[in-house]
């Protein structure tokens, strides 16, 4: 459904015009300098230009984005008719206003520049602003009401309408003052629920207690403010990681932290179990917490790995808030082979694959022997693939190939022995798994090519790892036959 707005920018040239100039918002120029697309996927639509190669984009059919040529993009407004309202009477030569300024403030310093606009080149600008109001119907609010409007949705571009060069992958740049921190996020509900359970009640405790992902960010909060009676508390939480024995070894271990630095000597029992013995009186509890608080349970938050907020968000469903997190952390970064690393399997987590290929892409191109090229490279083929980018999850194999000296080529060193480790079981995979897909896809020639070299490599790696093969071999050999094996 078209915006009521834009429908009659679109088909009135005189209201069109007006827009265009002095306001900066020309629907003859619905285009943008380069390709680009939103990391959450969502439609995506340029619908006007300005006169400094700007583009204005409309997102899911509704919100207002504004792109610059200079890579910076800021949601506008939540419908075409608030961004025009904005443009209009809060046009691009006011650079004096600020929310601090009140309603009389904000008009009297809107009408010193538009002065300066009718003496330099908008002679006629309140007839236009006027004629352009009327004809759109647009309301009469305060200016400071506009303000607000403009600066809430500025402050929504994350993490729904972040926007990335499609070649490249990077985002545009937001200001900082309208980012809100990952971890302020992800602490949120923590931060209130250590607050129900301090102000009593014991459904507020059985509630952050029963719950690992808000127990997770209660355990957090409480890291980073700590009160005297809060021992009962966290004694609760800590028992509660212990009996749940989940995946989440950090939340248990902090837990522990938390509780044994009171150096109770009743909770010695709790905390012998949750630290696997290492704690054996209060004594050494309040040592084995104050060393580990030393390494990595500070009460400093701004200290905290930005890959804990991310998994926090993760888990709290949070996954766009990650991803947009984890890409602007990519943009970023350099040649940091452990950061870089970090990041591609975070984003592999995720479901992004196509930003853990460019992180994997630059990875593997800072490792130095032989058996790490071939590593990283088969990963990389399995996020290229996961992406649907088959031809170049074939190049990746193709690199790991070489790297280890697969299919003719010499290896290098101990490197020649990687056929019979794990890493020829993955790499040998990774060709089944192309082939297939390939073939599904009809890209018969990658397939046929593919299983070439899947065949070869069959032949090379160990027998226990071509055994564990043996049923993907027989699904891509029958898929690059073109046939189903029987019973499938």
């Amino acid at each position: 459904m078209t915006d009521r707005v834009l429908e009659l920018l679109r088909t009135r040239p005189e209201l069109a015009e007006l827009a265009a100039f002095p306001f900066g918002f020309d629907v003859s120029r619905a285009y943008h300098v380069e390709a680009v697309h939103l990391a959450s996927g969502a439609p995506l639509e340029p619908i006007a230009g300005d006169d400094t190669g700007g583009t204005y984009f409309l997102c899911g059919a509704t919100a207002v984005l504004h792109a610059s040529s200079e890579g910076d993009a800021v949601l506008l407004a939540d419908s075409v008719g608030e961004a025009l309202e904005i443009l209009v009477r809060l046009p691009w030569w006011c650079e004096n206003i600020s929310a601090e300024l009140d309603e009389q403030d904000l008009l009297a310093e809107v009408r010193a520049a538009d002065h300066a606009a009718r003496e330099e080149f908008a002679p006629e600008l309140d007839a236009q602003r006027a004629a352009l109001i009327s004809a759109l119907g647009l309301p009469d609010r305060p200016l400071a009401e506009l303000l607000a409007m403009s600066q809430s949705a500025a402050g929504r571009t994350e993490p729904d309408h972040v926007l990335l060069n499609s070649r490249e992958l990077c985002a545009y740049r937001l200001e900082e003052s309208v980012r809100q921190p990952l971890r302020d996020v992800v602490l949120g509900p923590g931060r209130e629920a250590l607050e129900r359970m301090r102000r009593g009640g014991l459904g507020a405790r059985e509630e952050a207690a029963g719950d690992p992902v808000l127990r997770a960010g209660v355990l957090r909060a409480a890291q980073y403010d700590r009160r005297d009676g809060d021992l009962p508390l966290l004694r609760l939480l800590l028992e509660h990681e212990s009996a749940a024995r989940t995946e989440w070894f950090e939340e248990r271990r902090l837990a522990a932290v938390l509780v044994a630095l009171h150096g109770r000597e009743g909770d010695v029992s709790l905390l012998r179990s949750a630290t696997g013995g290492q704690v054996t009186d209060s004594a050494e509890a309040v040592e084995w917490a104050r060393a580990e608080e030393a390494k990595r349970y500070g009460r400093d938050v701004a200290a905290e790995s930005e890959f804990t907020w991310i998994e926090l968000a993760r888990r709290q469903g949070r996954i766009e808030r990650a991803r947009v997190a984890l890409i602007r952390m990519l943009d970023d970064t350099g040649p940091d082979a452990d950061r870089l690393r970090e990041l591609s399997r975070a984003l592999e987590r995720i479901g992004d694959y196509a930003q853990a290929a460019r992180a994997q892409f630059n990875l593997l191109s800072l490792q130095d022997t032989a058996w790490d090229r071939a590593s990283e490279a088969y990963v990389l083929a399995r996020l290229e693939r996961r992406r649907g980018d088959l031809a170049a999850a074939g190049r990746a194999l193709e690199r790991a190939r070489a790297a280890v000296g697969a299919g003719g080529t010499t290896p290098g060193g101990a490197d020649c022995q990687w056929h019979r480790r794990g890493l020829g079981r993955l790499i040998t995979e990774q060709h089944l798994e192309l082939t297939l897909a390939a073939a599904e896809a009809g890209d018969a020639e990658l397939a046929r090519a593919t299983m070439r070299h899947g065949r070869l490599l069959l032949d090379t790696v160990g027998k226990e790892s071509a055994k564990a093969l043996s049923r993907l071999s027989t699904r891509a050999k029958w898929a690059v036959a073109g046939l189903r094996p029987p019973g499938a």
